[in-house]
C-alpha cells in the first residue's frame, strides 16, 4: 500500500477532534449516496419506460417495411420476390394494402386507414396478442374486420354488432363527372376484434382480409401498397435494410422500425438524456459537500501536514493524500447508493411496489450499461471534486 493511500484511509475512517468536520463528512457521504441512488433509479426507470413503449411497436410495426417511392402501389413481381426469397435473414414476408378511408357506423363517422393483410401478417407483428376483445380476422367468413380501441370508442362500436355493419367508404378515383349519389366504393364489415396499442395506432387502422381490401380498391392481381418483413435476427435490421435497398434500387423505400417511428425514438432518447443531465447536476451539487469536507479536513490536519513535510513528504504526495481521501469518500458513498438502488429495482420488478395505475406497475429495467454510466459519472466527478479541494495545498499554506 502506498504512503498517500495509507494516510488517506486513516483520515477517512478516523474521527477528528472537531465534531463539525465529522458532521460535514457524514453529510457529504449522504449526498453522494442519495445522488448515485437517484441517478441509477432514474436511468433504470427510463430504460423500463423505453422497453415498455417499444413493446407497443411490436404490435404495430414490422422489422422492415417496403413501400414504393412513387405512387401508392406497385406490382409484387417475380424479380422483387426473388430478391426477398434470396435473403436468408428474412423469416416471414407479408403483403399489405393500406389506404385512407371514411368509416360510417349508424349516425357516426370517422376517418381512418384500411389495412388489408394476408395470413402471414400475424407472424410479422404481435397484433393478435394485443386484442382486448374478440379474435383476429376470421378467414372462414367474408368481410370481417378488427378495429382499434380508439376507433371503437369514437364510433361506439363493439364486436359482433349484428344490428348494423361498419361501412368502409373509399372515394372513387379519377377525374371528370362523379355521380354524387354514389361517390364511394363501399365495404360493409362485421367487427370481430378490438386491438390495443399506442393512442395513435388505436385510432388509425381497420384491419380486413387482403382480398377484401384488394376488391375495395379495385387492385389488379399482385398489386399491393407495401411489404412487411420479419427478420430472423432483428439486431441485423440496419444491415439487411441497406442490402435490400441496394438490390431493389431507388424505386422502393426501405424503412426499419426505428425509421418508421423516428419521432418517438428521438423523444424517448432525448428525455432520457435530459434526465441524466439534470440528475448529474444534482450529483455535482452534492459533491460540493465533498469539496467542503476535504477543505475542512486539510485545515484541521494542518499541523500533521507540517510533520509530514518535515519527514520528507513532497507537496505532490500530500495533495495526493486528500485526492485519494475525497475519491474514497465518493467511492464508498456511490457503492452504498448503487447497492440500495439495485435492491429497489429488483423489488419493483418482483413485487410491483409503485404503480402508475391500479393494474400497471411502473416499469423498471436493470441494465449493466446504466450501472457503468453511474459508476463512470460519480467516479469522474468525485475525483475532480477531490482534485479541486486539494489544489489549495502549497508549502506556503502548510508553513503558515
Amino acid at each position: 500500500m502506498s504512503f498517500p493511500l495509507f494516510i488517506a484511509k486513516r483520515y477517512l475512517f478516523t474521527k477528528t477532534s472537531s465534531n463539525a468536520i465529522n458532521i460535514i463528512t457524514i453529510i457529504a457521504s449522504f449526498g453522494v449516496i442519495v445522488g448515485s441512488f437517484a441517478l441509477f433509479i432514474i436511468l433504470s426507470g427510463f430504460s423500463g419506460l423505453k422497453t415498455f413503449n417499444y413493446s407497443f411497436l411490436d404490435f404495430s410495426d414490422p422489422d422492415i417495411k417496403i413501400t414504393p417511392t412513387k405512387g401508392k402501389s406497385f406490382l409484387f413481381d417475380a424479380k422483387t420476390k426473388q430478391v426477398l426469397d434470396g435473403n436468408s435473414s428474412i423469416e416471414v414476408i407479408s403483403k399489405v394494402i393500406e389506404e385512407r378511408v371514411f368509416l360510417e357506423y349508424k349516425d357516426k363517422n370517422e376517418i381512418a386507414y384500411i389495412k388489408g393483410v394476408d395470413d402471414n401478417y400475424s407472424k410479422i407483428t404481435q397484433i393478435d396478442s394485443s386484442l382486448s376483445q374478440g379474435t383476429w380476422l376470421q378467414r372462414d367468413f367474408k368481410n370481417t374486420a378488427v378495429i382499434g380501441r380508439g376507433i371503437s370508442n369514437k364510433l361506439s362500436l363493439g364486436i359482433l354488432n349484428y344490428g348494423a355493419p361498419l361501412t368502409i367508404n373509399l372515394p372513387k378515383p379519377g377525374t371528370g363527372f362523379i355521380n354524387p349519389r354514389n361517390p364511394f366504393y363501399k365495404l360493409e364489415t362485421q367487427i370481430v376484434g378490438i386491438y390495443m396499442g399506442t393512442e395513435e395506432f388505436e385510432s388509425k387502422f381497420v384491419f380486413v382480409d387482403f382480398k377484401d381490401a384488394s376488391e375495395l380498391l379495385r387492385f389488379q392481381e399482385n398489386e399491393i401498397t407495401g411489404l412487411e418483413l420479419k427478420l430472423k435476427n432483428s439486431e441485423k435490421v440496419d444491415l439487411v435494410a441497406e442490402n435490400l435497398q441496394e438490390k431493389l434500387g431507388s424505386d422502393f423505400k426501405i424503412q426499419t422500425k426505428e425509421q418508421l417511428n423516428e419521432v418517438l425514438y428521438k423523444v424517448i432518447n432525448t428525455e432520457n438524456f435530459v434526465s441524466y443531465l439534470i440528475f448529474t447536476l444534482i450529483v455535482i451539487i452534492a459533491l460540493f459537500n465533498v469539496i467542503g469536507a476535504i477543505i475542512m479536513m486539510i485545515i484541521d490536519k494542518k499541523q500533521n501536514l507540517k510533520t509530514l513535510l518535515s519527514l520528507g513528504a513532497s507537496i505532490k504526495e500530500i495533495k495526493k493524500i486528500f485526492v485519494l481521501q475525497g475519491f474514497l469518500l465518493t467511492l464508498f458513498g456511490m457503492c452504498i447508493g448503487l447497492f440500495l438502488a439495485i435492491i429497489l429495482v429488483f423489488l419493483q420488478k418482483k413485487f410491483e411496489l409503485f404503480m402508475i395505475v391500479p393494474d400497471l406497475a411502473y416499469p423498471v429495467e436493470f441494465r449493466f450499461s446504466n450501472l457503468f454510466v453511474v459508476i463512470l459519472t460519480i467516479t469522474v466527478l468525485g475525483y475532480l471534486a477531490a482534485k479541486i479541494a486539494s489544489s489549495r495545498i502549497s508549502e506556503e499554506f502548510i508553513e503558515k
